[in-house]
C-alpha cells in the first residue's frame, strides 16, 4: 500500500477549522432513553466527560474548531486498518484504537496529521484524567463533537475499546490527489462500502481547509459552513467556474464560487458511476444524508472491536436546522 495519507474528511490535512458558533446545549440528553443513574458504570464516568469537553474545548458546547478537529481526528484514527496488509500477515491496524494519541510521537510526525497536534494533545490530558482509553475519546469527542453542530444527526457511542498496541501502518488514508478507483479501492480495504465512502464526506459540509491554499487559509467547503445541510452535496453539481485562491494544485478543482473550494477527490467522487447516484440523492434529502453518515460512522467507531458498552444515551442531542436561525444563511 504506497498510498499517502491525509484526511478523507479533511483529505491531506487540508481541512481543519471548524463553523460558525452555535449556543451551547450540552446538558441536552434524551430524556426518553433509562436514567444514567442506572446505566453501567461504563457510561456514567461519560455523563461525567461530556460536560468537561464542552466546557473546555468545545467553548461550553460551539461548532467551533475543536469540534472540527474532533470529528476529524475519529477518522484519521479509525480508518487505520488494512485487509490486504491482514491477509499477508503483518500488522494491519487496529482502527478505532486511539493509537493516534498513544503514539502521537510517530503518528503526528506525518503530514497527513498536521493540524491535529491540538486537540489531541487535549483528549490525551482529558482521557488520562478520567482513566478512559485513547480510542473511547477520540470517538466520544468525535460525537460531542458533532452534536453541537445543527442539522447533524446524534452519533452512538460505544465505550470499552482497549488502548492500541503499536502505530497505524503508514499509507491508509486516501489523498484529495487520488481518483475516485483509488479512493474506494482503500475504503473497501478498509472495510467501507462505496455508499460509505460517499456518506462519510458529508463532515465536509461542516468544513474549512487549512492546508491546500494556504493564501485563503479557512475557506470552507460549501456555502453554509455552519450547518450540517445537504449544500456540499449539492454545490458540487454545479459547474465550476475559478478558484478561490491561486488554483494550480492537483488537490483542487474549480468550484462554483469563489467562498468555495472543491477538492479534486470530492469532485472525482461525486461523478464516477458508482458513487454518483448517491451522490446526488443525498443532494436533495437531509434526512437521508444524515442517517448514512451516522451509520458509516458508528461503523467506523466499532468494527473490530467486542464487547463494547452503548452509552449512546450520554451524546447530547444536536439541534435542527430550523432551531438555529441563520446557521443556513449562504456565505455566495
Amino acid at each position: 500500500m504506497m498510498l499517502r495519507l491525509a484526511s478523507l474528511f479533511s483529505l491531506a490535512s487540508a481541512l481543519g477549522v471548524a463553523l460558525g458558533a452555535t449556543s451551547p446545549h450540552f446538558l441536552s440528553v434524551d430524556a426518553s432513553e433509562p436514567s444514567l443513574a442506572f446505566a453501567p458504570e461504563e457510561c456514567r464516568k461519560w455523563m461525567k466527560i461530556m460536560p468537561v469537553l464542552q466546557a473546555n474545548i468545545f467553548d461550553e458546547g460551539q461548532c467551533n474548531d475543536q469540534a472540527r478537529e474532533a470529528i476529524r481526528l475519529t477518522f484519521h484514527d479509525g480508518v487505520g486498518r488494512s485487509t490486504i496488509l491482514e491477509k499477508a500477515g503483518a500488522f494491519s491496524g487496529g482502527g478505532a484504537d486511539g493509537s493516534i494519541i498513544r503514539f502521537a510521537e510517530t503518528e503526528l510526525a506525518n503530514p497527513a496529521n498536521d493540524g491535529l497536534e491540538n486537540i489531541v494533545l487535549s483528549l490525551q490530558d482529558v482521557a488520562d484524567n478520567h482513566n478512559v482509553s485513547y480510542g473511547d475519546i477520540i470517538q466520544f469527542a468525535g460525537a460531542v463533537g458533532l452534536s453541537n453542530c445543527p442539522g447533524s444527526p446524534r452519533l452512538p457511542f460505544y465505550a470499552g475499546r482497549p488502548n492500541a498496541v503499536a502505530p497505524s501502518p503508514p499509507g491508509l488514508v486516501p489523498s484529495p490527489t487520488d481518483d475516485a478507483d483509488t479512493i474506494l479501492a482503500r475504503m473497501s480495504d478498509a472495510g467501507f462500502t462505496a455508499e460509505d465512502t460517499v456518506a462519510l464526506l458529508a463532515a465536509h459540509s461542516v468544513a474549512r481547509q487549512k492546508t491546500v491554499d494556504p493564501s485563503v487559509p479557512n475557506v470552507p467547503f460549501d456555502s453554509t459552513p455552519g450547518a450540517f445541510d445537504t449544500k456540499f452535496y449539492a454545490e458540487m453539481l454545479l459547474k465550476g467556474m475559478g478558484y478561490p485562491g491561486k488554483g494550480g494544485n492537483s488537490a483542487e478543482v474549480k468550484s462554483a464560487s469563489k467562498h468555495v473550494m472543491r477538492l479534486a477527490s470530492d469532485a472525482a467522487l461525486a461523478q464516477h458511476p458508482i458513487t454518483s447516484a448517491l451522490w446526488r440523492s443525498f443532494a436533495g434529502d437531509h434526512n437521508a444524508m444524515r442517517a448514512a453518515f451516522r451509520d458509516a460512522m458508528q461503523k467506523l467507531a466499532n468494527q473490530g472491536h467486542a464487547g463494547l458498552v452503548n452509552c449512546s444515551s450520554v451524546i447530547p442531542l444536536p439541534a435542527p436546522l430550523q432551531d438555529r436561525p441563520g446557521v443556513q444563511d449562504s456565505i455566495l
